[in-house]
């Protein structure tokens, strides 16, 4: 019996050449590919190093060459030229790099913003490693991955950070500094992990070049982040699990429209250049590799029989949103049923057809005592008050697909998925929810729970005003939008504990860090209870 922080097997285990599929032998690498033996010019590991997608006997390894990170020539990416680049990596047992295990060469990819997606197979489960890259003279740091513990592993405990809305212009990501010092097994981003926009007038520090719309402007935008200390940090020391929000294209946005009405094809073709930048600078396998306007986000992620996470992406395969059209219903919008009856519509997805199948089918197979779903948007349903006192539902999140909740929650129900736990983010706030089975029924069973996370930097939606929305919600056990910072859960086989963890202040890089509010979920009993 062991925590994913630990193993009884044994440290090492005999590996092939290299990692399948992504490195070739070095000197036929080296003969067709550029070689840098010094970089004058800057860092070209200056996006720092990071880890992901695990799986039972190995993970990703991520870096990219950007000597000149913040380069506004499009031909030049980073300040890379056009050909690849041979760069080495290193992986060890041990965070001196003294036991190497692993050592290749693979060539950065031009195409792809001279990105690297190493990945690599034949490790041991359950068990951390550490990674440096080398280009010429340049090294890396030393990051460190894990791989997952093998499926019939029993896992006593798993610990990790859900996290999400990291509006540089808000402030300082100290949060992401605070949750690398938890050292949880894992970290979970689940959407707006840049933003696209920008607001010069409310910004405490900048972002660079406006708002981004092109290839090279996401680029630039995803670089500007990963120059962030906090951020590198988290990224060189946490294994990452990964989807997206709408703010990594445009806020808002419903599969293949734009809020803004932009005509489709040019939509488009800003979402292909959106979705090439995101798989450029995350941990991501080439099974992701977006093609044209379309990337394979969502997956699943099994801690022995401890814990199922499912990944899921609520935004690429969503219906539009409800009562779509000029003049302001683009996006968000607040709608009464008799205002916008299509709202209401059986048809509407929020996954889409084959995703939801996927979802369901790998619930229902589940054997995990607690069955996570990871996910962008507020899942239980929201009661508030329009301008004139009748009762409204946001369209953007689960409340303008609510037949594709019920369909959710109605087979959590009737195949009986154990512990079932909902985490969501977008909404710049904290939330314990219990989702019902029948909102309209006060009670109607709890079918499974929802945290939701406040924002790392984002500016939170008006305190007062879901404060009055509150009598009419009574499933929403706890509300605080005038925070910021991350949420922390511990997982054992009794129970499910969450902290909603808050900085003293946003807007200074020296934050400190303090619990707001604890909750626990017992084993076969679903809804939050305040510890």
């Amino acid at each position: 019996m062991n925590a994913f922080h630990f193993t009884r097997r044994s440290l090492l285990k005999v590996a092939g050449l290299t990692a399948a599929g992504v490195a070739a032998p070095s000197l036929l690498l080296r003969s067709t590919i550029a070689q840098a033996v010094n970089w004058p010019g800057g860092d070209p590991f200056s996006l720092g190093v990071a880890s992901g997608t695990p799986s039972e006997d190995g993970f990703v390894l991520w870096t990219r060459l950007a000597p000149d990170p913040m380069s506004i020539d499009p031909d030049k990416p980073g300040g890379m030229e056009r050909g690849p680049v041979a760069v080495d990596y290193e992986v060890a047992t041990d965070d001196a790099m003294r036991n190497v295990i692993r050592r290749g060469t693979v060539a950065s990819e031009p195409a792809l913003a001279h990105s690297i997606h190493l990945e690599i197979a034949g490790l041991t489960p359950g068990r951390p490693y550490w990674y440096r890259f080398r280009s010429g003279s340049a090294v890396s740091r030393v990051g460190r991955a894990k791989t997952l513990p093998a499926s019939s592993d029993k896992v006593d405990r798993l610990r990790f950070g859900f996290v999400s809305c990291a509006n540089y212009e808000h402030g300082y990501f100290s949060a992401y500094r605070h949750l690398t010092e938890e050292d949880p097994d894992v970290v979970i981003f689940l959407g707006d992990y840049i933003y696209e926009v920008s607001n010069p007038k409310i910004a405490v520090r900048l972002h660079s070049g406006g708002e981004a719309a092109t290839l090279s402007g996401y680029r630039n935008r995803y670089a500007q982040y990963r120059l962030d200390p906090d951020l590198q940090g988290l990224h060189a020391s946490l294994p990452a699990l990964i989807t997206w929000d709408d703010h990594e294209v445009e806020n808002d946005y419903a599969s293949t429209w734009s809020p803004t009405f932009e005509e489709a094809g040019q939509f488009m073709d800003r979402r292909t250049a959106a979705y090439q930048a995101f798989y450029e600078h995350m941990p991501l396998r080439a099974a992701s590799r977006p093609q044209g306007s379309s990337m394979r986000l969502y997956d699943r992620f099994k801690f022995g029989g401890l814990a199922d996470i499912s990944m899921v992406d609520g935004r690429q395969y969503r219906s539009r949103e409800a009562c779509y059209g000029p003049p302001k219903k683009g996006g968000a919008h607040l709608e009464t049923n008799e205002a916008c009856p299509e709202r209401l519509e059986e048809v509407r997805s929020m996954l889409g057809r084959e995703q939801e199948a996927w979802l369901f089918d790998g619930l229902s197979r589940s054997s995990a005592q607690w069955n996570v779903i990871a996910q962008d948007v507020l899942m239980a349903q929201f009661r508030q008050r329009t301008p004139d006192d009748a009762i409204g539902y946001w369209t953007d999140d689960w409340d303008g697909y609510p037949a594709a909740r019920t369909r959710l929650l109605r087979h959590i129900a009737d195949s009986k998925v154990r512990n079932p736990v909902v985490l969501s983010g977008d909404i710049h706030s904290f939330w314990a929810n219990d989702l019902k089975r029948d909102f309209e029924n006060p009670d109607s069973d709890t079918v499974a729970t929802e945290f939701v996370g406040t924002s790392i930097a984002s500016n939170g939606p008006p305190h007062d005003v879901f404060v009055k929305c509150l009598p009419d919600n009574p499933h929403v056990h706890f509300f605080e939008s005038r925070k910021r910072g991350y949420s922390f859960v511990e997982l054992t086989a009794k129970n499910m504990t969450t902290r909603f963890r808050a900085v003293s202040d946003v807007r200074k890089p020296d934050a400190t860090i303090a619990t707001l509010k604890t909750y626990v979920v017992e084993d076969g009993r679903p809804g939050a209870q305040e510890a």
